[in-house]
């Protein structure tokens, strides 16, 4: 058995990064970046108020006080979006608005809130003196023209877009999005809403993992359920293969009478890298090559199949895209119980992390059992007969949907 970490790497050495694509800003969350974004302007575009108030010229407020006020003749108006039509001069200011193009010959903004305005008379009085630059946001003081703001292999996240689309970026390159198929194995599946004969279950892991691979970036297409037998899962593979770049199925990948996915991947060309890893849940893990598309058989157990997929096939799908980070995000947290692994393999230990940061088994961690894998919201790591102690801080591995 291959320890998870080398089976990793046996993955992504079966690796060429899918070839890149353009997509539009609005349409482009989630995507992994193909090349690198340049902004095309700075940000801000000029210099501009960074509230309401009155642009002045920094020298006609020395000295101004409460005892002794500086009154400033109001010169005009800029509205957010208006052009500067004003030339500030000596004990001039010009009413501005938050966003206000800044007019030539200003140097600051006193805030509206900070004067006493004479309408009637068209003044203002100012009580405090200002620095040079006060409010005022400079022209490229966030983002200055030809600056790399996203790189190639980063995952482009909602506050992305928003800077994409500041820049006027209408379009981005990214990598294609893989097509993955689910295909789920076994005579006693049957589909949500149908009857049940007795010995038959419902059948779960494609809905599953159907958000899990939209987030991993892919396009996820579910199949119809199959059948034991070499004929149908051959037939089954075949299909799906020739629609996707990399079909996922759930069961029949261990050695039992009625497991047929090895022995059909391999009848219709493909190639097994390996099977088997030395975790728990999902031992009976497969992945293999059928020429430059890929197959990762899960276990059946609806449990093994989610870690595994966290664990091997998420990284591999982001690995694929180009990405640079492919890891789960994890954060240290304290026990607030014990967690004991007596087996001879690392158990990846469903558990749940409460608000206050204190983590606690999520539940009962055989293989099957969905309630704690539902209660749950992030994995921990835990060596072979080992037992990690109550208020031992622990690395939580955790995943972005679902919570």
């Amino acid at each position: 058995m291959l320890e998870v970490e080398e089976a990793r790497e046996r993955i992504f050495d079966c690796l060429s990064t899918l070839p890149s694509e353009g997509a539009p800003v609005s349409d482009a969350t989630g995507r992994i970046v193909a090349e690198p974004v340049v902004a095309p302007v700075d940000l801000p575009l000029f210099d501009n108020s960074a509230m309401d108030g009155f642009a002045v010229r920094a020298t006609d407020l020395a000295g101004a006080s409460r005892e002794k006020p500086v009154a400033l003749r109001i010169a005009g108006e800029i509205a957010a979006g208006g052009s500067p039509n004003v030339k500030l001069k000596e004990g001039r200011c010009v009413r501005v608005f938050t966003g206000s193009i800044l007019p030539t010959g200003a140097d600051a903004v006193v805030m509206q809130e900070e004067v006493t305005v004479d309408e009637r008379a068209a003044n203002v009085l100012c009580f405090e003196s200002i620095k040079p630059w006060e409010n005022v946001r400079l022209r490229g003081e966030d983002v200055k023209k030809g600056a790399a703001v996203l790189a190639k292999g980063e995952r482009i996240g909602a506050t992305a877009i928003g800077l994409l689309g500041a820049l006027g970026l209408k379009e981005v390159s990214v990598a294609r999005r893989p097509v993955v198929g689910l295909l789920a194995t076994g005579n006693e599946l049957r589909e949500p809403g149908e009857s049940l004969e007795p010995g038959t279950i419902y059948e779960s892991n494609r809905a599953m993992l159907l958000e899990p691979l939209r987030a991993a970036g892919a396009l996820p297409r579910s199949y119809a359920i199959v059948a034991d037998s070499l004929r149908d899962t051959s037939k089954a593979l075949e299909e799906a293969f020739a629609e996707c770049d990399a079909v996922i199925t759930s069961g029949g990948v261990s050695v039992g009478q009625y497991d047929f996915v090895k022995k059909a991947f391999e009848q219709i060309g493909g190639e097994l890298n390996f099977w088997r890893v030395a975790i728990k849940p999902g031992k009976p893990f497969v992945f293999g090559r059928c020429r430059e598309k890929l197959l990762f058989g899960l276990p059946g157990n609806p449990v093994s199949a989610f870690v595994t997929f966290l664990l091997l096939v998420r990284p591999a799908l982001l690995r694929w895209q180009g990405a640079n980070q492919v890891d789960l995000p994890g954060h240290p947290s304290r026990l607030a119980e014990s967690l004991a692994n007596r087996g001879d393999r690392r158990h990846f230990m469903r558990v749940h992390v409460d608000s206050n940061g204190e983590v606690r088994s999520a539940g009962t961690q055989a293989s099957h059992a969905l309630g704690s894998l539902a209660a749950a919201n992030g994995l921990v790591d835990v060596a072979p007969n080992t037992t990690l102690q109550k208020g031992e801080t622990v690395r939580v591995l955790r995943w972005e949907w679902g919570e």
